[in-house]
C-alpha cells in the first residue's frame, strides 16, 4: 500500500459497495462460489451478485497493481539495499568523483609541460597523477561540504541518498589531497611549490568560496595552477606557462559562473557571457603567435591541426551555451555545464597544438568521444 491507499479504499466503501459493507459487518459475509445470500435479501438477484463479483475482482486487481508499483518504488528509494551490493557502491562512487570528468585532468598537466617548452618524462607522469588526486579530493570535498544542500536539490546525490556515509568521502577527501601532494613532492621541489596552493585553493573553495563572488575566480585559479603543475614538474619553470595557464583559468572561470544556476532558472547572462568568452578564446587559440616566440610556425600542420581543434572546441559549446541562453532552465543549464566541462579536452588540446607539442595535442584530443561516452553513464555535474 502507498500513501493515500486508505484514503482511496474508504472512498470505495460508499455508494454500491455499501451492502456488502453491510453484510461484512452484520458477521454473515458473502459466499459468491456456492451462491448464497441471507434469507430476504432483496439485492442477492444473480444479476447483483454478477456485479459485485466484478467490482471484488476490480478492487483486487487496483490492490495489486498499486502494491506493484509501491514495491517497485520502494527498490528505487532503498539506497541501503542498492549500496550494500558491491555493483551500487561501485557506482555511488563514481557518482561522487564524477569519473568522467577526470578525462578533462591530464591534458592540464601536459598542455602546462608544452606551454614551458619542456618535453613529457617520468615527473610529468608524478604530477599527472597528482593532479587526479587533488582533482578528485575535491570533488569528494565538494559533496560532503553541500551534502545539506543536495538534500534539498539533488537527493539522488550519493551522499543524501545515503549510499556513502558523509564521514566516508571526507577520509577520502583527506586521503586524496594526501596523495596527490605526496606526487608533486616526488616530482620535484618546483611542483611541490605549485600543489600546495593548488591544494589549498581547493579546499577553499568547497568549504569557504564556493558560494562567494570569490567563487569561479578560485576554480579558475585552481585550473591555472594545475596546468602550472606540470609546467614546473617538467622544466622547473612556470613564467612561460602563464598565458596558457590564462587561457585555460579564463575558460573555466565562464563554466563555473553558469554551474551557480544550474539547480533554478536562472539568468541568459550567464551562458551569454560564457558564448562571448568561448568566441574569444577561439580567436586567440588561432591567432598568430608573436614572432619573438614562435612556437608554431604561421601556416604549419601545427598551425592547422590548433585551428581545427580550436574550432572543435567553440563546437562542443556553442550550441548548449546558446540553448541555455535561450531558456535557462535548470535542465539546459546543467547541460551546457557538462558541455563546457568536456571542452576543456579540446581547449588543453588546442594549447598544447599552439606550444608546438602535435603529438600529446592528439592524445589528448582522443579522450574527449571518452569522456562523453562514460558521461552517457555518470554525471559530470
Amino acid at each position: 500500500m502507498i500513501p493515500g491507499d486508505a484514503g482511496h479504499q474508504g472512498g470505495r466503501g460508499t455508494g454500491a459497495g455499501n451492502s456488502r459493507d453491510g453484510d461484512r459487518g452484520a458477521g454473515t459475509g458473502r459466499a459468491p462460489s456456492s451462491g448464497m445470500v441471507r434469507p430476504g435479501d432483496a439485492l442477492g438477484s444473480p444479476d447483483r451478485r454478477t456485479t459485485e463479483d466484478r467490482a471484488d475482482r476490480a478492487d483486487q486487481a487496483e490492490r495489486a497493481d498499486r502494491s506493484g508499483r509501491a514495491d517497485r518504488a520502494g527498490r528505487r528509494t532503498a539506497p541501503d539495499r542498492a549500496g550494500s551490493r558491491p555493483s551500487g557502491r561501485r557506482q555511488a562512487w563514481a557518482e561522487l568523483l564524477r569519473l568522467p570528468a577526470l578525462f578533462t585532468v591530464p591534458g592540464d598537466v601536459l598542455a602546462g609541460a608544452a606551454a614551458a617548452g619542456g618535453r613529457p618524462g617520468a615527473r610529468t607522469l608524478l604530477a599527472v597523477g597528482s593532479s587526479v588526486c587533488l582533482y578528485e579530493a575535491g570533488m569528494a570535498l565538494n559533496d560532503w561540504a553541500d551534502r545539506a544542500e543536495d538534500a534539498a536539490e539533488r537527493p539522488h546525490r550519493p551522499l543524501p541518498s545515503g549510499r556513502i556515509r558523509p564521514a566516508a568521502a571526507l577520509t577520502a577527501a583527506c586521503a586524496l589531497t594526501g596523495a596527490g601532494l605526496a606526487l608533486a613532492a616526488r616530482a620535484g621541489r618546483p611542483a611541490l611549490t605549485v600543489a600546495a596552493p593548488l591544494a589549498a585553493t581547493v579546499w577553499a573553495y568547497d568549504l569557504a568560496l564556493k558560494h562567494t563572488p570569490a567563487g569561479p575566480v578560485a576554480m579558475a585559479a585552481a585550473r591555472g595552477l594545475d596546468l602550472l603543475l606540470g609546467a614546473a614538474a617538467t622544466t622547473g619553470r612556470t613564467r612561460a606557462a602563464l598565458p596558457s595557464a590564462a587561457l585555460l583559468g579564463t575558460h573555466t572561470l565562464a563554466v563555473t559562473t553558469v554551474s551557480r544556476q544550474e539547480t533554478r532558472y536562472g539568468s541568459p547572462l550567464a551562458p551569454m557571457a560564457a558564448l562571448a568568452v568561448t568566441g574569444l578564446l577561439t580567436r586567440l587559440l588561432t591567432e598568430r603567435r608573436d614572432r619573438s616566440h614562435p612556437a608554431v610556425p604561421p601556416g604549419g600542420p601545427a598551425a592547422g591541426l590548433t585551428t581545427a581543434l580550436a574550432a572543435a572546441y567553440a563546437a562542443t559549446v556553442a550550441r548548449p551555451y546558446f540553448h541555455a541562453a535561450l531558456n535557462p532552465s535548470p535542465p539546459l543549464t546543467q547541460r551546457a555545464v557538462g558541455a563546457g566541462i568536456r571542452a576543456t579536452i579540446p581547449l588543453q588540446a588546442a594549447l598544447n597544438a599552439r606550444n608546438g607539442a602535435p603529438v600529446p595535442a592528439l592524445l589528448i584530443a582522443a579522450l574527449a568521444p571518452l569522456g562523453a561516452r562514460f558521461a552517457r553513464k555518470v554525471s559530470v555535474t
